[in-house]
């Protein structure tokens, strides 16, 4: 079931906010052992698809339905984001985060094709015909 582009933006930006407080409170138990660093991580990585979301959700509202995210601005943004919220944590967050986020990605991406097309339109090549001269 699919919620309106508005609302969406609304709940993964509070969700975003929810889960970087709920990370900076919890920050001592995250980096307690091996186990909730990388627990620390997949968190991280959930901030980047709420980050990620809530970005391509607000373009969309902003700039119009076509209007599609791309790897540099809004990917880039997003991974730093999170990046940084899990550096806040322990060291080991960051690369888990990294791994688990660009796996995220990966499947965010797979499942966008699947539902909307192609991610780029294939280029129509026009090759124009010789004439012969009678």
């Amino acid at each position: 079931m699919a919620i309106a582009t508005g609302t969406s933006c609304l709940l993964s930006t509070s969700l975003f906010v929810l889960l970087f407080a709920g990370m900076q409170v919890y920050r001592w138990s995250l980096a307690s052992s091996q186990l909730m660093t990388v627990f620390g991580g997949f968190l991280g990585s959930l901030l980047f698809m709420f980050a990620l979301t809530a970005i391509g959700n607000l373009e969309s509202l902003t700039f119009g339905k076509g209007f599609q995210t791309k790897l540099f601005p809004e990917v880039l943004i997003s991974v730093l984001v999170a990046l940084f919220a899990c550096g806040l944590i322990h060291r080991v967050c960051i690369t888990t985060c990294f791994i688990f986020s660009m796996v995220a990605l990966y499947y965010m991406n797979r499942i966008s094709t699947k539902i909307y097309g192609s991610s780029a339109p294939p280029a129509a090549v026009v090759i124009p015909e010789k004439r012969k001269r009678k």
